[in-house]
């Protein structure tokens, strides 16, 4: 559909004053004076796109106005790739506005928008103002965040070991076995091939084609040995073999089924044709754009239906378990960003500038799949009580959409939805002073998740705001002596001789533990790192200098983040839904002896806290 050319600047007194008032509620133009509102209001010109439509073009000729929407949505893309959306109120354009350069995005329409168009010396002007300055770094450092955070999480699987595309154990029968007895254990089973070992150490398979062709379609009865019907010698690949080099094999084999043989040559698993060309459609990329094109609530529960199947996949592909929480984290991201625009479509567009807000392991990038979900919501400063209604609508919905997506409720309330997780700023502001200035102990628990926050969504930047509050902690002294007491309160499960035995929580008992350690030495120094790994790895860099005993937690962190994703996927597996809770006698002896090491050191590490925080 052709676009509406652009109106010419100007516009009734009664549309300028309208544009005037919507820029002031807007960064870049919060700051500007009512004569300066008001010059913007006149210069404008007003543009309508539809959807589908490019505003700009990636690598294209470079803008020459900045953008803001007024109404609808535009989309940001990057090789065809939806890296960002901006909504009413949002500003785009800038980047190659005041560079000269080819755009670095394409801008398309996500539906009818209207878009504000300010000629370029008056853009240059307001972004040259010190807020404008400040608005227009704060919008490039969050872009590198997040594109750091979504290169580093999002890896490329197809160089993972064709092991990762073995999801169960081979199925085996006898030669002498009669073809209808194996067909039933195949479709029993759910698998397309079963193998036949030999009586001189080689091996036969049989696949869902043989007995179609040979058996439903051919004349070889049903009865006869399954012998009659098998592929040998059979075709193998080791564990080592990455699943490009499996998909060559395949091909140049004719062949749809490979056995995987480990070292000592026992087979392992059987890689199918189907896996691997289904291979990029279970990668991170494929399904984050699979959450992001989901039409309806419905569609996007389908989709995120194989994220444990995908953990799975990286967790076998030997991704480092903090890089694996990552992934699950900005793909949580990305499903809370769709459930926002479902939400808008339905609601209607914001009143105001807003912040989806996560908490607790989600905004530490620390996300599993037996996490619940800890969410807030900050809208812009109002008087107007139909805002708070509005957001929590919308706020209702995100939450029960990510429940269907299988994040559960927080137990303790903590999600949007609830007027204690949903605030203007300034409440929010409000209540993070009260907890540090201790008018409001009571709320150390609730602050240990609150100040554990990172921004999803929404175009009302509240980082800087809360952050600037969160490094006055060390002045205060009763709040960080509460931090110290959940640093030491709960210890890990050793027993006589500090040894583990019985049933634990790995996460309560193991992983708790260090992620307070490192939030209370964080804050001593100022750090605002999110993660427990970052923020160790942090208090290194600050220092200058590493002890043993800091790495050796680290370490320790790791190891036991990496088997509480092992224990996950055990469960989804065995078709169970995920939980933290371990029963020691049934690890490895080698696994144990791991664990109870690294609680050792997280043991040690408790019993030198107090000395350390006294020196605060």
């Amino acid at each position: 559909m052709a676009a509406t050319p652009a109106e010419g600047a100007g516009g009734s007194s009664d549309q300028l004053r309208d544009r005037a008032r919507f820029l002031a509620r807007h960064e870049p133009f919060k700051g500007l004076s009512g004569d300066a509102l008001a010059r913007v209001a006149a210069a404008i010109e007003t543009r309508v796109v539809h959807a589908g439509e490019a505003v700009m073009v990636e690598s294209g000729p470079p803008g020459k106005q900045l953008y803001v929407v007024r109404q609808g949505a535009v989309e940001l893309l990057h090789k065809e790739a939806v890296v960002a959306v901006a909504t009413s109120g949002e500003v785009f354009g800038y980047p190659t506005l005041l560079t000269g350069l080819p755009p670095e995005f394409t801008v398309r329409a996500r539906e009818d928008s209207l878009l504000y168009c300010i000629p370029e010396d008056l853009a240059v002007e307001i972004l040259s103002r010190p807020e404008g300055v400040k608005y227009v770094a704060g919008n490039f450092r969050e872009r590198l965040l997040q594109s750091a955070r979504i290169m580093r999480s999002l890896p490329q699987v197809r160089t993972r070991p064709v092991t990762s595309l073995v999801r169960s154990k081979p199925l085996f029968c006898q030669p002498d076995t009669p073809i209808r007895d194996a067909a039933e254990v195949l479709m029993a089973e759910g698998r397309s091939a079963i193998l036949v070992p030999l009586p001189d150490g080689g091996l036969g398979i049989v696949t869902d084609r043989d007995f179609r062709d040979k058996v439903v379609i051919g004349d070889v009865p049903a009865d006869a040995p399954v012998s009659t019907i098998m592929t040998t010698p059979v075709h193998t690949i080791g564990i080592e073999v990455l699943a490009p080099e499996a998909s060559i094999a395949m091909m140049t084999s004719g062949v749809n089924h490979l056995p995987v043989l480990d070292n000592d040559g026992k087979v392992v698993g059987i890689v199918s044709a189907s896996s691997l060309m289904a291979l990029d459609a279970r990668s991170p990329f494929a399904l984050r754009r699979s959450i992001q094109g989901a039409h309806s609530e419905d569609e996007l529960v389908l989709a995120a239906s194989d994220l444990p199947h995908l953990f799975v996949d990286l967790l076998d592909a030997h991704l480092d378990a903090p890089a694996l929480t990552r992934v699950l984290t900005v793909l949580s991201d990305a499903m809370t960003g769709r459930l926002l625009d479902l939400a808008f479509a339905k609601h209607g567009r914001p009143p105001l500038a807003y912040a989806w807000l996560a908490f607790g392991s989600s905004a530490r990038s620390e996300l599993t799949l037996a996490s619940d979900q800890d969410n807030g919501l900050a809208y812009d400063d109002t008087t107007d009580p139909e805002v708070d209604q509005y957001f929590r609508r919308v706020a209702q919905d995100v939450n029960r959409g990510l429940e269907r997506c299988g994040f559960p409720l927080d137990p303790h309330g903590v999600q949007a939805r609830s007027p204690l997780w949903r605030m203007s700023l300034s409440r929010w502001k409000t209540v993070f002073r009260d907890v540090l200035e201790g008018r409001d102990l009571d709320r150390l628990a609730r602050a240990s998740v609150a100040f554990d926050f990172r921004q999803v969504a929404g175009e009302l930047y509240v980082d800087l705001a809360l952050t600037e509050i969160m490094r006055e902690a060390p002045k205060h002294r009763d709040f960080m002596k509460g931090l110290e007491q959940l640093g030491t309160d709960r210890r890990p499960p050793l027993g006589f001789r500090q040894r583990l035995e019985g049933w634990i929580d790995i996460k309560k008992d193991c992983l708790v533990p260090i992620q307070n350690l490192a939030r209370y030495w964080a804050f001593m120094r100022g750090i605002t790192a999110h993660s427990t790994y970052e923020r160790l790895t942090a208090i290194r860099e600050f220092e200058g200098h590493e002890t043993e005993q800091e790495r050796t937690l680290r370490e320790a962190y790791v190891s036991i983040l990496h088997l509480q994703l092992r224990h996950h996927a055990n469960a989804v597996r065995a078709g169970h839904r995920p939980d933290n809770v371990i029963d020691v006698s049934k690890l490895r002896p080698l696994t144990k002896a791991t664990l109870q090491e690294a609680l050792r050191e997280v043991a040690g590490a408790q019993k030198r806290f107090p000395r350390l925080a006294a020196l605060y």
